[in-house]
Parts: C-alpha cells; sequence; structure tokens
C-alpha cells in the first residue's frame, strides 16, 4: 500500500505526542498515513512491552491509519547501523510515502536523537538502486521520500515550521490517552515518571495553544528540517 506520510517513533506514542493532530488532519483530507515504531518500548518504567502493543493499535484505530508496524528493535540500545537501515529501507520501498516524520533531533531520551538519525539516514539510502532489497519474496524498487521532518519531543526545541491544528487537538489527546500505563492517572499505583504527571499531560495541550499563538492560530504543532524546504512561489509561504 502507498502511503502520502510514514511516521516513525522510537516508541509506542512517541508519534502521538510529536505530530498526531498533523497525521489527524491529513487522515481528515484523505492523505492515507502510516506508523512505525522503532521499539515495544520494554524498559519503560510503567507498563509492559504487551501492554503498550495493545495501546498502540488502540490509538492507531482512533487515529484511523492505514498500517502500524512495529520493528521490534532494542529499547534504549538499538543503533544507527546497517541491519537496523535496511529494516526501515524496506518498509520505505514497500509503502513508498512522500513525507516522514520522525523522532526529534535531540531531546531527553537518547533514544529520540538514535531515531531521529536512523531513520534520516534511512531515508536517504532507500533511494539509492544498487541497495538490493526484497519484501515478503518480491524485488523492491529504490524509493526516497522527498521530506523528513522532524517533531519536537520533551525539549523545546526552536520550530522551523508550524502546521495549523485547530480542530485536531482532541483527537490528538484521545490517541495520547489511549497509552493509559503511561500518562498520568490519579488511580495508578505505578512509580511516577516525567511523563505520568498531570502537568505533562496538560503541556501538550499548553504547548499545543502557545505554537498556535505564534502562528494566529488556536492550535499548532512544530517540526525542525535538516535540509531547506523548497517552495515554487513566495505566495507558497504563509
Amino acid at each position: 500500500m502507498k502511503l502520502d506520510i510514514l511516521a516513525f517513533g522510537a516508541h509506542p506514542d512517541d508519534v502521538e505526542l510529536g505530530c498526531s493532530a498533523t497525521l489527524a488532519k491529513e487522515i481528515n483530507n484523505r492523505k492515507k498515513v502510516g506508523i512505525v515504531d522503532l521499539t515495544r518500548g520494554e524498559l519503560g518504567t510503567r507498563g509492559t512491552a504487551a501492554i503498550r502493543d495493545e495501546e498502540a493499535k488502540a490509538a492507531a484505530r482512533i487515529l484511523g491509519v492505514e498500517v502500524r508496524h512495529n520493528l521490534g528493535f532494542r529499547d534504549g540500545f538499538f543503533q544507527n547501523t546497517e541491519e537496523h537501515q535496511m529494516d526501515i529501507i524496506k518498509l520505505l520501498r514497500k509503502h513508498r510515502p512522500e513525507v516522514v516524520f520522525c523522532n526529534a533531533v535531540e531531546d531527553r531520551h537518547i533514544d529520540h536523537g538514535k531515531g531521529a538519525s536512523l531513520v534520516a539516514d534511512a531515508c536517504f539510502l532507500s533511494g539509492l538502486r544498487k541497495i538490493e532489497t526484497q519484501y515478503e519474496g518480491e524485488d523492491q524498487q529504490a524509493w526516497r521520500p522527498k521530506a523528513v521532518y522532524h517533531y519536537i519531543q520533551w525539549k523545546n526545541l526552536e520550530p522551523d515550521f508550524v502546521i495549523d491544528v485547530s480542530g485536531f487537538i482532541e483527537k490528538k489527546m484521545e490517541a495520547v490517552k489511549a497509552y493509559s500505563s503511561q500518562f498520568y492517572s490519579p488511580q495508578s499505583k505505578e512509580p511516577v515518571t516525567p511523563i505520568s504527571t498531570d502537568n505533562f499531560l496538560e503541556s501538550i495541550v499548553y504547548r499545543a495553544r502557545d505554537l498556535g499563538r505564534l502562528i494566529g492560530t488556536d492550535y499548532g504543532e512544530g517540526f525542525t528540517v535538516t535540509r531547506l524546504i523548497a517552495v515554487d512561489s513566495v505566495f507558497d509561504l504563509k
């Protein structure tokens, strides 16, 4: 299945936290969207890998994505290696996305920066026809996404552009809260983590509101780029 957008996250819930309002907006615009989780988040303080598997499925249903894959890399220990790049290249060539979203280039969790560089490198390599791959027994053709954008996570990185997601923040929060093992619940007996506080849950909304303020809308999601964005006309910029 060809997709318009393929969003990667080092852990289940990274995509939901970073860019799910944008995904919900594009799905509403009839774009085909998929999600790839690099790990099962098995080192997370709260919950288990099995619980997070089910939460990821629930979040995917809420957003309405076409497909969701989990590559099963080692949480905390995966590296930007040829083996991992090849696994990602196979999915890029299978789904042939125009746009890729991936982790923040710098963040509190070490997997986020590693995930960002791993996916970005795989996107480049996927366009090299002399790298031969097969998926489910069939030869694949080279494919390079037109753009790779990095969503913002824990750190307040300065965005290179902000997408107006007004009208979709409720869908984002519904998808985030599907991960009930990870986020704030007054009934939870699990250990407190930086992302399990009420303040963190509220910060998702007030960050989106503040980014929206900067662009004159109700809510926004910010992204950074490592390569210049090309436009046909100055009037494509707002």
